[in-house]
């Protein structure tokens, strides 16, 4: 059964950027229009309204760090990933206003 209340596994943004053996993928899950606004530099935007569909194409065995506005959808992105049978996972605490506010490079368009 899924429990919306699971714990999901969280990463600093420090750590999101710095992925074991460099090999983590960071994926956005905000809309297209947040995301213009301004992206932790390398995310992937796969808003997550179509995360489901598009899951199938992420790669299993590499780490996968999802980050959103403040965490709030990243979570639910990770455990709707978690479901999906992904065990690398996790949820970058605090979002891109982390990100930013830890003077992590930021890219806007």
């Amino acid at each position: 059964m899924f429990r919306f209340w699971s714990r999901v596994r969280e990463s600093t943004p420090v750590d999101a950027l710095a992925s074991p053996s460099g090999d983590g993928l960071l994926i956005d899950v905000r809309g297209p229009g947040e995301f213009s606004d301004g992206q932790a530099r390398g995310a992937r935007s796969i808003p997550l309204l179509a995360l489901s569909v598009r899951a199938s194409a992420l790669p299993r065995a590499r780490p996968i760090h999802l980050i959103c506005a403040s965490g709030h959808r990243s979570r639910a992105a990770a455990r709707l990933l978690e479901k999906a049978g992904f065990e690398n996972v996790s949820s970058v605490r605090g979002g891109t206003a982390a990100w930013a506010k830890s003077g992590l490079p930021v890219e806007r368009g």
